[in-house]
């Protein structure tokens, strides 16, 4: 059970302060038509059949078809009309709204700014005063009209936005909830004239686009961050969330501190994580002119690239990883970025070993050291600027091969998924309805496999859609049932709809997995439109099990979200969706106690709908990058990578193996699991075959060295990774480790920290 920590006495006058005061939620969307107009005026319908009054003013519909059709017999209070630059501005109306005193106001435009004899400047001001009188407020924001999202939105797009609301204005909300609309879906609706009257024309372009739906979900994802960590620390857990990345960088006022830095800086915007940079010194000793000189470049440095900076004290040498160490426990680190040991073995003996004092300590903490490159390129300052690849002449011929592969593209189905974070979020809801839309379109739509879980609104979504009848397939004497492929291939619709990718077929079923029927059906030219969880995402296995504690048993590769078209997110508040389940709206009554005791904790609902977050704004920059370099809001990586995975011990392989992809992938590189080990007994081969169709389904290469003593593991493994190229090595941290650095100080070391952490981070203070 949650929520036993004994409340202080500003928590509690803050509590009752509460109770006298209206809610806000607030809608936040990428740009204007991305549907939160549409979705603010459903929960208002929503409410109203609860009981709730419910009314509306100043609400713009910019007659928009399926926004108008949502006001449908929703109470309107007549706004206050005025014209600025010929164009007719609304105002709330506050002495009509505060005599009739609803319960709800829906209002749109966050951001707008009233005339100038209003009462107040701004309808934010409008809102506040509505919250203190005890009436709710639903509203809307873009997401380039909040004030720490405005600068970066004009550097991105170069366009000049409007007015804006300040910083702080997300944390004023009980409820933000992110409406997301690829762009595709926005270009769509542009061509189809609904966007009539959208003021902000130039925007919708498919880079700007993409790059301020990337910032949505990045801008959402650390407003979740910080109710998680609030949550975390109410409930007293220790360690990361193991939703998000902390990065800290230690180093000295020396000349290879910026390349460390630097290097923090590209690893923390590729897993897009928080920087912190940390120095140690002695207070009670002047620096030098030299290390004065590199603390100015240092400080600028560290602004410059918007990390944390701090200077812990320095007493002796043994003390800097304990020091080191708490600090990183303190402030939720997750990976320790340092470089490697310049001692000989005799100074190691005599002096001790930082790094080998800090592996000892840490428990959930990887350590990455950064290759020391020093002797082969010569000391300096920052690190040598790599030309990035010019596009190909566009005049050159196509081969065979690539003709063939750009028809093969061209003849396959469209594919679009949905994506929650959780069960009971609207996915199939959304899918559903997305179905209906095209048929009204007269495009030929069926259900290929639709789980409802008795939903009463999933049900009511299936409208005209036709649903096809499943497959009945005998398994030890009992008749199942799945989706009839071979069905879809006859009848050969022109989009099909698929819940629940990840699901495992029935043995004795064509493909083991529902993704690999789905891309049967895309190479027949029918495309599909399918739904899925964030948590059955392969790479995310470990971080979701840390989170939940649960391991998730049915996942997909992730490249069926790199496969896919469009990816869109379906994001709900977690107490919306704990709402949900206690009204039995996605599981039975029987079983809903326990799902909000388990799975959907607070906790672990907030960590995962970070999680979808993160994962969908990677997504949306991978594709910002392959489509304009300059626009993605993690910045090129001009560095070429080459990744090498250490696998000395068969139980936790699958482990290692999904954190070199996720690393992999960001970096874009190319990576390879090599295990080095001696056979072992019983079932060793069938253990080794499972590694190697883990490492071949996530995209990397395999390979196997056989060792009679484990003493020559660290050098078979240096000198593979050697003759590979290879620029980063990760392993474990275990006893290997230590004999391995001194081997491969000219490469990156990414040492894992071992499986206790993963039982550590949900764990409370005593």
């Amino acid at each position: 059970m949650e929520g036993f920590k004994r409340k202080t006495p500003e928590e509690i006058l803050l509590s009752i302060s509460k109770l006298h005061r209206g809610s806000l939620k607030i809608y936040i969307g990428a740009v204007s038509g991305s549907g939160k107009t549409y979705h603010m005026l459903r929960e208002g319908h929503n409410l109203k059949q609860q009981g709730i009054d419910v009314v509306i003013c100043a609400v713009s519909t910019l007659q928009r078809p399926e926004t108008v059709e949502q006001l449908g017999d929703l109470e309107r209070v007549p706004s206050i009309h005025w014209i600025k630059d010929g164009v007719e501005q609304k105002d709330l109306n506050l002495d009509a709204l505060i005599e009739r005193n609803p319960e709800v106001v829906l209002v749109d435009g966050l951001a707008h700014c009233n005339r100038n004899e209003a009462q107040f400047p701004s309808r934010l001001d409008d809102i506040k005063f509505l919250l203190s009188h005890d009436i709710s407020v639903i509203t809307t924001v873009n997401v380039y009209e909040l004030e720490e999202a405005m600068e970066l939105a004009h550097k991105l797009t170069g366009i000049e936005m409007g007015p804006c609301v300040p910083s702080d204005t997300l944390e004023l909300a009980d409820e933000v909830r992110l409406i997301d609309a690829t762009p595709e879906t926005i270009l769509n609706r542009l061509e189809e004239g609904h966007l009539k009257g959208n003021r902000d024309a130039a925007l919708f372009k498919r880079g700007n686009l993409g790059v301020l739906r990337e910032l949505a979900l990045r801008l959402v994802a650390e407003d979740v961050n910080d109710s998680l960590e609030a949550h975390r620390e109410e409930m007293g857990y220790l360690g990361p969330s193991g939703a998000a990345e902390r990065i800290l960088v230690t180093t000295q006022y020396h000349w290879n501190g910026s390349i460390y830095v630097r290097r923090g800086q590209q690893i923390a915007k590729r897993l897009n994580g928080d920087l912190h940079v940390v120095t140690l010194r002695k207070f009670n000793k002047p620096l030098t002119k030299e290390a004065a000189t590199f603390r100015r470049s240092m400080m600028k440095l560290v602004q410059k690239v918007g990390a944390k900076f701090e200077e812990l004290p320095l007493r002796c040498r043994r003390g800097i990883p304990r020091t080191l160490v708490d600090y990183a426990i303190s402030h939720k680190v997750t990976r320790l970025v340092m470089g490697h040991s310049r001692q000989t073995k005799w100074q190691t003996l005599l002096q001790g070993s930082v790094i080998n004092g800090i592996l000892k300590r840490t428990r959930n903490i990887d350590v990455f050291l950064v290759a020391d490159r020093a002797s082969q390129e010569g000391e300096r300052i920052l690190p040598a600027h790599i030309q990035t690849q010019k596009e190909p002449y566009k005049y050159k011929r196509l081969s065979k091969q690539e003709v063939d592969a750009k028809i093969e593209k061209i003849k396959r189905g469209r594919f679009k998924v949905y994506i929650g974070a959780a069960p009971g979020v609207g996915k199939t809801y959304t899918m559903l309805r997305e179905g209906n839309d095209l048929l009204k379109k007269g495009i030929d739509v069926k259900i290929g496999l639709l789980e409802t879980h008795g939903r009463k609104e999933t049900i009511a979504q299936i409208g005209d859609l036709a649903v096809l009848a499943r497959a009945e397939i005998m398994y030890q004497g009992v008749k199942l049932e799945e989706m009839d492929t071979a069905a879809i291939l006859r009848q050969r619709p022109e989009v099909v709809l698929v819940d629940e990718l990840a699901h495992s077929n029935v043995p004795g079923s064509k493909n083991k997995k529902r993704y690999e029927d789905v891309l049967d059906i895309l190479e027949a030219g029918i495309s599909v439109i399918a739904t899925v969880n964030v948590q059955h995402l392969e790479s995310l296995n470990d971080a979701v099990e840390q989170i939940t504690g649960i391991r998730v048993r049915e996942t997909v590769p992730d490249s069926i979200l790199r496969t896919a078209d469009e990816v869109q997110l379906i994001d709900v508040a977690p107490q919306a969706l704990q709402l949900r389940m206690r009204e039995g709206k996605i599981y039975a009554m029987v079983k809903v106690e326990q799902a909000l005791n388990n799975f959907f904790k607070t906790g672990n609902l907030i960590a995962l709908r970070e999680l979808a977050l993160r994962e969908i704004a990677d997504d949306v920059d991978e594709r910002l990058e392959s489509m304009e370099r300059k626009s993605s809001l993690r910045g090129p990586w001009r560095r070429k990578e080459v990744i090498y995975v250490c696998i000395t011990e068969i139980p936790q392989a699958d482990r290692l193996i999904r954190r070199g992809f996720r690393i992999a992938h960001r970096l874009k590189a190319a990576w390879h699991v090599s295990v080095i080990a001696a056979r072992g007994g019983e079932g060793w081969e069938q253990k080794l075959d499972v590694i190697e169709k883990l490492t071949m389904r996530l995209g990397g290469e395999f390979s196997f060295q056989e060792v009679t003593n484990r003493k020559q593991i660290p050098a078979v493994f240096a000198a593979q990774a050697s003759r590979a190229g290879a620029t980063q090595i990760i392993v474990w941290k275990d006893a290997i480790t230590k004999k391995l650095l001194p081997l491969a100080n000219h490469m990156d070391v990414l040492i894992v920290a071992g499986y206790e952490a993963w039982q550590i981070a949900g764990n409370k203070v005593k």
